[in-house]
C-alpha cells in the first residue's frame, strides 16, 4: 500500500478529484495550508500599499491506495493539477504499512 501526498493550487482541487475517480481512487483527504517553495511567497498591491505574502495557500490532497493503480494516480494528480507555471506544487509517495477501517475492523488493503 502507498500514500500519495500532493500540494496543490487551491483553484485545481476540483479537476485533481475527478481526475482520481476516473482512475479508480474512492476516497481521499484534503486541507488547507500554507507554504512556499522556490517562489519563496511573492508581492501583492492593496489599497496602494505593497507587502509580501511568505506563505502562498495551497491544498494538500491525501490519498490511500493499493499498489497496482500507483503510477495512474501519480499520473493523474500531475496532468490534472499542472499550470506550467511556478508553484504548480508537489507529489509525494510514502509505504503505507498498515491500515485499519475504524468500523469494521477490517486491515490492510481491504481497509482502504
Amino acid at each position: 500500500m502507498k500514500l500519495v501526498i500532493a500540494i496543490i493550487k487551491p483553484f485545481k482541487l476540483d479537476e485533481v478529484r475527478e481526475a482520481l475517480s476516473e482512475v479508480g481512487v474512492q476516497g481521499m483527504t484534503t486541507t488547507e495550508v500554507k507554504g512556499f517553495g522556490r517562489q519563496h511567497g511573492h508581492t501583492e498591491l492593496y489599497r496602494g500599499a505593497e507587502y509580501v505574502i511568505d506563505f502562498v495557500p495551497k491544498i494538500k490532497v491525501e490519498v490511500a491506495l493499493e499498489d497496482d493503480i500507483l503510477e495512474p494516480v501519480v499520473e493523474a494528480i500531475t496532468r490534472a493539477a499542472k499550470t506550467d507555471k511556478i508553484g504548480d506544487g508537489k507529489v509525494f509517495v510514502f509505504d503505507l504499512i498498515q491500515a485499519t477501517r475504524i468500523r469494521t475492523g477490517e486491515t490492510g488493503q481491504s481497509a482502504l
